[in-house]
């Protein structure tokens, strides 16, 4: 896995350079916690960096995540109330989100090919499902009502 990490670490650097910005230590710190934690809310990546660097504050995460996502680095999705959740933009999946237990399934994108026919067909719509969270009731949850 730390193989992989670095692979991206280094991906991630040289898409950087080609948009003419550097990799700085904030920059690097942010996006290794997201690397390490794969889904993170803001908050989650703050506590995560300063763990090895505490005067990193909450400021400098959220512009950070705001860089990067409007460079295409990271992406963001909302699993429901609160934060928005930040990930690596290879890390492509739908989330189905249990709206009564808060439990979060990642599912592969293509489970979402008839949908995204349809919404092309009678919608001209191109729907991105790599950005995409679903609120249900988990199959536990389902079982628990009578």
């Amino acid at each position: 896995m730390e193989t992989n990490i670095q692979e991206e670490r280094a991906q991630l650097k040289t898409t950087l350079h080609e948009r003419g910005m550097r990799m700085t230590p904030q920059r690097q710190l942010v996006l290794d916690a997201l690397l390490e934690l794969e889904h993170a809310t803001p908050e989650q990546v703050c506590q995560h960096v300063q763990r090895s660097t505490p005067t990193v504050n909450i400021t400098t995460v959220y512009r950070t995540l705001e860089l990067l996502e409007s460079l295409g680095v990271v992406r963001h999705t909302h699993l429901g109330h609160g934060a928005p959740n930040y990930s690596v933009h290879e890390h492509k999946h739908v989330h189905l989100v249990c709206h009564r237990c808060d439990r979060v399934l990642e599912v592969p994108c293509e489970v979402m090919d008839d949908l995204r026919g349809t919404l092309r067909a009678r919608f001209g719509f191109a729907l991105d499902a790599s950005h995409l969270a679903l609120s249900g009731l988990c199959e536990n949850c389902q079982k628990e009502i009578p």
